[in-house]
């Protein structure tokens, strides 16, 4: 029997993770888990109440009063708040140009980090975030790093919305994910950082089945 492990995937915004991460996830039959889109869900709702997004209290007060749901389904991970299917409207421009702002609250962080360590606790999962080595699953047994130059994950950004029909140019995703590497990084709540004991994956050159057999391969390795 092989055993149900955590797999955790970190890495800067455009990396590919959580396209990845699905694969991944499919070919172990395990649980995916985005928590970028539980970020995006609490951006999504707090800018649809009209609550400003630097009032951290006035967040965790409506996110105690959220429901927050990931269900599978054919078409990839659905995203509903409050019964609500959410999963293309967290996507827009202007939910992505705010999620930093979020997810930069710390009270905000420690709620849905809870909830993520729920939903992994017994192993059998493949979550993919900022943090997620380094502070949500910190003793998962594959911990991976994930990135590519900035130009790459702009032109994959680009080709993304592109498919969703959401207007965007090569310079300005670039300038936004510039941005988003830059404030996910200095952040003071579990900022995005390379766990030490986890192993770095360029996916610059890679595509994405390719990266996701990187990821595969060192998944057997740990479950033997």
């Amino acid at each position: 029997m092989m055993k149900k492990i955590q797999i955790a995937i970190d890495g800067p915004a455009g990396a590919g993770k959580s396209t990845i991460a699905k694969i991944v996830a499919e070919a172990l039959r395990f649980t995916y888990i985005d928590t970028g889109a539980m970020y995006r869900a609490v951006t999504y709702k707090a800018m649809k109440e009209n609550i400003q997004l630097h009032d951290a209290e006035a967040i965790e007060k409506m996110l105690q009063q959220t429901a927050i749901t990931l269900q599978p389904s054919e078409q990839g991970q659905l995203v509903f708040v409050d019964g609500q299917d959410v999963s293309q409207a967290i996507r827009s421009n202007e939910v992505t140009a705010n999620v930093s702002e979020v997810a930069a609250h710390a009270n905000i962080r420690e709620i849905l980090v809870a909830m993520q360590q729920k939903l992994a606790a017994d192993g059998g999962v493949v979550m993919d975030g900022r943090d997620i080595a380094t502070h949500v699953l910190k003793d998962a047994e594959l911990k991976i790093y994930m990135s590519a130059t900035v130009e790459e994950r702009a032109h994959r950004r680009f080709l993304d919305n592109e498919r969703r029909g959401i207007p965007s140019t090569i310079e300005s995703l670039q300038k936004e994910i510039a941005l988003r590497d830059k404030l996910d990084s200095e952040r003071e709540a579990s900022p995005l950082i390379q766990a030490e004991d986890a192993l770095f994956l360029d996916t610059t050159n890679l595509s994405i089945d390719e990266a996701a057999q990187e990821i595969l391969k060192l998944a057997q390795q740990k479950m033997q």
